[in-house]
């Protein structure tokens, strides 16, 4: 019986040796593929790094090539915001407009329909008057359109072209049944100022009964 003991214990004793060396063999190679994979992870991680660079070094030579030749801008550029021009157009024709529609409605009461009193509203206190046929203010134009009544009762006109820019209206017109027997082309300048008309110019040609060329003066 002491015998069978002792043999068993040898047989226990030899399995514990033999699992012990198994187990540090298997650690062993834990150790050893832990190591391979370490050594084998820079060679993995340093193929991005050479072609990062390279794009690096390619986009730098690519913004060289575009970069002129000479000197490097310090003055920043001036950035006009599409949205603020188209605005400040808009607003600017149609202050024009109103322009147009005012001296319109000025010559239609003065001239047209000979008129100075319904007149006077679109116009300004000191009115300014370079015709020679007038004086200045709104006492001189109102007796100018009294006596052109009087002696053209028939006289009318037709607007050719209404032109406008900064604070002047030019009005180009053909007078008919006025002082010229085959009618007149009038041009007439107008400055507006704060929605009144404040001066006025004005070139009148009698017309010819015969033009020297095929073309009308219109």
């Amino acid at each position: 019986m002491a015998v069978a003991a002792r043999r068993k214990n040898v047989r226990s004793a030899v399995r514990g040796k033999k699992s012990a060396s198994r187990g540090k063999k298997s650690t062993s190679r834990g150790k050893v593929a832990r190591k391979a994979g370490a050594r084998k992870a820079p060679a993995r991680q340093s193929a991005p790094r050479k072609s990062a660079a390279r794009t690096t070094t390619a986009r730098a030579a690519v913004r060289s090539r575009r970069r002129p030749v000479g000197k490097a801008r310090t003055t920043p550029r001036a950035v006009v915001h599409p949205r603020a021009s188209h605005t400040s157009l808009t607003h600017e024709q149609m202050r024009l407009e109103a322009n147009k529609e005012l001296v319109l409605a000025f010559y239609r009461k003065m001239i047209g329909e000979k008129d100075p009193e319904g007149a006077r509203s679109y116009m300004g206190e000191n009115y300014r008057q370079h015709s020679p046929y007038a004086k200045d203010g709104f006492e001189g134009v109102a007796e100018f359109a009294r006596t052109f009544k009087r002696d053209f009762p028939d006289h009318r006109y037709e607007v050719k072209r209404v032109i406008a820019e900064g604070d002047y209206v030019v009005l180009h017109l053909h007078g008919i049944a006025g002082p010229s027997p085959h009618g007149e082309a009038v041009i007439d300048i107008f400055r507006v100022k704060d929605g009144k008309v404040v001066e006025h110019w004005d070139v009148i040609q009698p017309l010819p009964e015969q033009s020297e060329n095929p073309n009308t003066p219109f």
